[in-house]
């Protein structure tokens, strides 16, 4: 079972990376093998890539298993892991059919109990044409998110984000307002973008906003021939970075530490100083 955390102590948590298929089963197999390793090893959260269900860059073949959430078999075999170990998991992504048949890019937070405690759509589409020739366009198949959103948890409050969301930082602005902890940025970055950027945005989303910054990956080659950087991070609010896994799917763990937070927080105090920016005037 997983430990019982008290708010404000540092708290324990898993990253799990891994290179998602084509198979929504094969997908979920290893998110509830890694949720009971998890709680086996004292963690008091999970978190999961983008993507987690299921990767498959094949719009028509991917469509039959893009579900309602009710009917999503990934999410309802992590609800019942969490709650079988007593522990929280937060889904980095699912993909989800909408009420409008619309797909979302869809972040889950699943408390100890299997239920969910907070859902957040990504906002920010990926819709890129890459040197190396990769062309992206996520908008074709998804919609944007329209909220912000944040959650009360053990490791303090929680801020969500999907991927291409890093790039944005009137997002992290607000998610700073809200005096988030810690800011979950899970991804499936392909390689081009995360050899030169993947490190060096990550940090920065950190030190902005005087938070924890968890970033579980993809990584690796996937069924649908796609390649994704992997180095899941754990970031503290200095922005030194606590741990990177490399390029291989596995387990990972790190201690959020509110204390760590407090001090810098006291030594460097941004958000107390941050001041709104007056317009510009042009001549």
């Amino acid at each position: 079972m997983g430990m019982t955390a008290t708010p404000g102590d540092p708290q324990r948590i898993a990253i799990l990376q891994m290179t998602s298929g084509i198979d929504p089963v094969a997908n979920a197999q290893t998110i509830v093998q890694a949720v009971r390793n998890a709680a086996g090893e004292g963690a008091a959260m999970l978190f999961t890539p983008e993507m987690s269900g299921l990767i498959d860059r094949n719009r028509g073949r991917a469509a039959v298993h893009v579900v309602p959430e009710a009917d999503n078999p990934v999410l309802a075999k992590a609800r019942d892991a969490a709650a079988a170990a007593g522990m929280w998991v937060a889904l980095g992504s699912l993909a989800i059919r909408r009420d409008d048949g619309r797909w979302a890019n869809r972040s889950l937070l699943i408390d100890p109990a299997g239920a969910i405690a907070a859902r957040y759509d990504k906002i920010h589409m990926f819709d890129v044409d890459l040197a190396s020739g990769e062309t992206w366009r996520e908008s074709s198949a998804y919609a944007p998110g329209e909220a912000v959103v944040t959650v009360q948890t053990p490791l303090g409050r929680l801020g969500l984000t999907i991927c291409y969301d890093i790039r944005f930082p009137a997002l992290f602005e607000e998610l700073g307002r809200q005096s988030c902890d810690v800011i979950a940025i899970p991804a499936a970055f392909t390689v081009p973008t995360g050899t030169a950027h993947w490190h060096l945005l990550q940090r920065a989303r950190a030190v902005e906003a005087s938070a924890w910054v968890v970033a579980a990956a993809q990584t690796g080659h996937h069924a649908d021939g796609r390649e994704t950087y992997g180095h899941s991070l754990v970031i503290d609010p200095w922005g030194e970075v606590v741990l990177d896994m490399g390029s291989e799917p596995g387990l990972g763990f790190a201690t959020i530490d509110a204390a760590r937070q407090a001090q810098v927080r006291a030594q460097l105090p941004s958000l107390a100083n941050k001041r709104e920016i007056p317009r510009s005037q042009q001549t």
